[in-house]
């Protein structure tokens, strides 16, 4: 019985999540079409980056969602915090959905389509935070990897919904079609289902650990207390950093790669993407637990060295043999790497970050992470093609990432701050 109620909190929280990642993914996988709607031009690059800018700007407010919702969080519960940012989501995932092109509105149409982002991303900074920290006070101590997993798991269910809908809406309608409204069917699924999903996490349970604190902290306090860790959370950041930048390179980015430098169709583009959350969805719960079996650090500096050795040579051999199948055997090796990676790391921080401003520390180390360089990944390897001439040159911030992760691994290794928690 005890098992029962346990999974039950579990999909609670994480349907939410998936609700809520899948609305702010969207926009990345429909960049081509929303490009079209929005972000009219005589040039198909320059009509493709503001659309990709405007992409990444949603997660420029990540940050400042992870300090307000994030101590609002630490503050008054994890319950009560993940109640208001299921509910910030919707209203700019509506005010997507609903906002009619540039032809119709003029300049007001990508000015409302930038604030549904803005909207998204203070939503989504506290977000992942809340629900990784509230999977991680319900976890049996020697089991908080395999739990925390389902955190970035749910998000993966996330991608296949919205690439599914990509492979199926490409393969019913027209391509003038898509272009007018088949890109809006995703985010209006997504109000759709806002409600249902607001009216179960309305039964989600505070957590013991939260109840039994004899003191939360304040809004001073929780300032306080964040300003005085700050270089702890600043170097959580770059922990985070090889996590985001390899998660939207092969799931928001994937079919605009597969689309204008491996050639293939926009429907075989949304299936590699949909395979790619699938193998994500089946990878991180095992990686969770492989972690918890034999520490986190060990995960973290073998996968993130994989990348740095194995990134530049996989996207090179991709580049010259572009098909179908090359495309899905080096994404799904990105996969591995990715789950790895991610299924130690999640958890990983939630034990490095002190208990008293968990939330805040939690989302404003992987919001700066995510800002900063994840987000804008799509754009950064667009740019990088363009200005570089090499396909398989985003590979190269893939790499920079990896080395970055590894390095900072390797100091909080040296300072005593992985593993000690768990062991």
């Amino acid at each position: 019985m005890k098992t029962q109620r346990q999974w039950f909190k579990i999909f609670n929280v994480t349907s939410g999540n998936f609700f809520e990642m899948f609305d702010f993914m969207v926009f990345g996988m429909f960049a081509h079409m929303i490009a079209k709607s929005f972000f009219p031009s005589s040039s198909p690059y320059l009509s493709l980056m503001l659309s990709f800018v405007t992409f990444g700007t949603g997660f420029l407010m990540r940050p400042i969602g992870a300090l307000v919702l994030g101590g609002f969080i630490d503050k008054y519960g994890r319950k009560r915090g993940l109640l208001v940012t299921l509910g910030l989501m919707a209203f700019g995932t509506f005010t997507i959905a609903f906002t009619p092109d540039y032809s119709q509105i003029g300049v007001a149409a990508p000015l409302l389509i930038l604030l549904g982002r803005l909207i998204q991303g203070f939503s989504a900074g506290a977000e992942l935070g809340g629900v990784s920290v509230y999977l991680s006070e319900i976890a049996p101590v020697r089991h908080k990897g395999f739990y925390v997993s389902w955190q970035s798991a749910s998000q993966q269910l996330a991608v296949v919904c919205g690439a599914l809908f990509g492979f199926v809406l490409n393969e019913i309608l027209s391509i003038e079609q898509m272009a007018s409204f088949g890109w809006r069917i995703p985010f209006i699924f997504g109000c759709l289902v806002i409600p249902v999903v607001f009216f179960m996490r309305s039964y989600l349970q505070e957590t013991e650990s939260f109840k039994q604190a004899k003191h939360h902290p304040n809004i001073h306090e929780i300032i306080k207390s964040t300003l005085a860790n700050f270089p702890l959370i600043a170097g959580c950041s770059m922990m985070v950093m090889l996590t985001t930048v390899s998660f939207y390179m092969i799931t928001a980015y994937t079919p605009t790669y597969a689309k204008d430098v491996i050639h293939l169709s926009s429907a075989k583009a949304f299936f590699i993407t949909m395979c790619i959350g699938l193998a994500n969805f089946i990878f991180l719960p095992l990686m969770g637990a492989l972690s918890d079996k034999i520490g986190r650090k060990k995960l973290l500096i073998i996968f993130s060295s994989l990348f740095i050795l194995t990134a530049y040579p996989m996207l090179n051999w991709l580049v010259h043999n572009s098909t179908f199948n090359h495309m899905l055997v080096v994404e799904l090796w990105f996969s591995l790497l990715y789950a790895g990676y991610n299924g130690a790391m999640v958890v990983a921080l939630t034990e490095i970050v002190p208990a008293n401003i968990r939330s805040i520390s939690f989302s404003f180390a992987y919001s700066i992470a995510t800002a900063i360089y994840g987000g804008f990944t799509p754009a950064i390897a667009t740019n990088l093609i363009h200005f570089t001439d090499n396909p398989a040159s985003p590979a190269l911030w893939l790499t920079i990432a990896g080395a970055c992760s590894l390095i900072t691994v390797l100091i909080l290794s040296k300072k005593k701050l992985l593993d000690t928690h768990r062991l």
